[in-house]
Parts: structure tokens; sequence; C-alpha cells
């Protein structure tokens, strides 16, 4: 299954923020109609109550004035000129008059609000609103939401400049095997002429194996035309694969100093939809890659082949070498980090991206007591 792009779950992001804020400002909206109602309605009847001269009017609007605080959800408490609670509505708890955790309440009310005070009388400690929590917590939404319209801007300058210098190094790469087309043809044609003078059987030997070198650099070549061009998707027997690039770096690992033996498995059926020039790159890269870990001593390098259960298909390349130190684990794959002076660290980043990026697949370092292993899976 592709990945998506960290761009574009950013932009999925800034999108479901961006409903779900018009969607909460527009019942914010609501509700401060519904509250410029209620209190205009309430106004009305106080205002009524208090011109109409009967006792009866009076006490209807205080009771629409006691109704109306306790609908509007306002944490309030009444305390006396000593300080002492006479009164609540909206308390989100359940506490008796003279409780000390309604003192602390309202301490907590009047860090909210500044208190009405009533010379005389005493005091009116209120909370907020619901209404006014929801409002409080529009700011912050919206600077998260242009905090991650930031963030997705940022990273599409940052990856349209990564975009135009791979866009450069294609060019590059693919200009390098334009004019490394005439040498190799040059050299092909010197290799056709000295096998029909009927060489020595040692000239003869080097011949096979210069052919067999040309061979490669064609393959090379025709590798660097590849890059920046979309991955072809044709049947690739990975068995035949993996037999092949044993086969070249058999008759090249050292023999005589120190020996080391390049082995080849493979089992069932192993045809998958890819780019063949471009796996058989990223599985040089890991046999080379492991070949070089051996560092000069004696040791093996497999390469196997098997289906998975789910229908997918594991190649496996593992050495009996000193293994990948526990603290550079997840720096491997990194472009340009190497464990080796000379080394350009591109080859199993490559081969990552072969992988992963072209055909949907995992490269992974398994966890092992002796040596690295490193499956490709596919399919």
């Amino acid at each position: 299954m592709r990945r998506l792009a960290p761009v574009t779950l950013v932009s999925l992001g800034v999108l479901a923020l961006l409903t779900w804020y018009v969607i909460y400002t527009r019942g914010v909206v609501r509700e401060l109609r519904q509250e410029a109602s209620r209190v205009g309605l309430m106004y009305a009847r106080v205002y009524n109550g208090l011109s109409d001269p009967s006792p009866d009017a009076a006490t209807a609007a205080l009771l629409d004035l006691s109704r109306h605080i306790r609908e509007s959800g306002v944490p309030m408490i009444l305390t006396n000129q000593q300080g002492r609670a006479t009164d609540t509505a909206n308390v989100p708890f359940t506490a008796s008059i003279g409780s000390p955790e309604l003192r602390s309440y309202i301490a907590e009310l009047d860090r909210q609000n500044p208190p009405i005070i009533e010379p005389g009388v005493g005091a009116v400690h209120y909370g907020n609103t619901p209404l006014v929590r929801g409002l409080i917590l529009i700011p912050v939404l919206q600077s998260i939401l242009i905090a991650m319209v930031l963030l997705a801007g940022a990273y599409a300058l940052r990856t349209r400049g990564r975009a135009d210098r791979e866009q450069i190094w294609a060019g590059m790469a693919r200009e390098s095997a334009h004019q490394l087309g005439t040498p190799l043809s040059s050299i092909s044609g010197w290799i056709e002429l000295l096998q029909e003078t009927e060489p020595e059987p040692t000239t003869a030997a080097a011949l096979d194996h210069m052919e067999a070198d040309l061979e490669r650099l064609k393959r090379v070549a025709h590798r660097f035309e590849r890059i920046g061009r979309p991955p072809r998707q044709e049947p690739v027997d990975l068995g035949e694969l993996v037999d092949r690039v044993a086969s070249y770096f058999r008759a090249r690992v050292p023999t005589l100093a120190q020996r080391v033996t390049v082995a080849s498995s493979h089992q069932g059926d192993l045809v998958i939809q890819g780019d063949a020039v471009l796996l058989e790159w990223a599985l040089e890269s890991l046999t080379k890659n492991a070949i070089d870990a051996l560092a000069g001593r004696d040791g093996t390098v497999a390469i196997s082949a098997e289906p998975l259960p789910e229908g997918r298909v594991r190649v496996r390349v593992s050495d009996d070498g000193p293994g990948v130190p526990r603290e550079i684990r997840n720096q491997i794959f990194d472009p340009g980090f190497s464990t080796k002076e000379k080394g350009w660290g591109i080859g199993l980043s490559l081969a990552r991206r072969i992988v992963r990026d072209s055909h949907g697949g995992d490269l992974l370092l398994v966890p092992s007591e002796r040596g690295a292993i490193f499956d490709m899976v596919l399919g």
C-alpha cells in the first residue's frame, strides 16, 4: 500500500481542522444569537416589572431575572457583608453554603471576573458562561490553523526546492548515460576485434570477463537513463534476479587471502509486477553492502527469495559480518550516511527509495544476533 506524502497528510489535517473550525464557529454564532434574544427579552420584562407599581410585577421581574441566570449557565454565588455565602446558582458541584469547597470556588470565580460589590448589602461572585468559554477557544483554534497552514507552506517550498535539485540530478544522470554510450560502443568493437584473432586461453578468459563487465557497464548506463522517470510495471521473476545478482558477485569476490561465499536460493512463485532494472539495482546495492561489511574477513553472503502468506514476496540479503551497531540502526537509510571513510552513503538510501517509493514495498533491517539481515518485501 502506498504511503501518503507528508505534505498530503498536513493538507488533510488543515482541511479537517478548517472544517471543524467552521462548524464550531457557526455553533458559537448561533448561541450568541440565542443569548442576545434571551437577554433582550429579560431586559424588557425587568423594565416592565420595574415600571409597574404593583408588587406582583416587580416579583415577576425578579423571578425572570433569576430564571435567566440559571438558564444561562453562569456560575454565581451571593455573599453577605461578612463574605459568607447566602445563595448559589449553577455551581458545578454539590456543597453546603458554608463549606470550604464553596469558599475556594468563590476565589476561582473572582479570578475569572471581578465581583460586583454592593456596599451595605454584599457581593455577587460570577464566572464565565459556556458561550464565553467557547469564544475563548476560538483564538486557540485560529492559532493552530495558522500554524498548520504555515507548516504546509514551508514544507511545500522545501519540497519544491528538493524536487528542483532532483530534476537537475536526474538530468545530469541521463546526460552521463548518453555520454557513456560512445566509449562503450567503441570498447565493444575492440573486444569483438580481439576475439576474432583467436587469442591465447588466458587472453580469451580475460576477454570473456571484459565482455561481462562491458555488459555490466551498459546496464549501469541504462539505469542512469531511468533516473527521474516513472518505474515500469512488467513481470519480474525475483528468483532469476537473485541468481543473476549472486552469479555476478560470486565471480568477483575474494577467494585467495580470504574466502567470501555468495550463496543464492529461492522457492515458489516469485513473479511480481515491477521494474526489473531498478529492482536489480536495489538488490545489487544490498549485496555490495553485505560484502563490504565483511571488511576483508572470511564470510558468507546469502541471497534468498520466498513467497509470503499474504501474497507478497520477500527477498533477503544476509551476511555473517559484525552487524549494524544499535546506535546507528535508525540512520543507515539516511542519504549521505556511511560508516566507510570513502563511502558516498547512497546505496541503502537508493535501495529503500526503489523498493518503497517506486514499488510500494518495504526495505527493513531485521534484528539478528549475528551479522546483518535486510529484507525487501514486494508485491
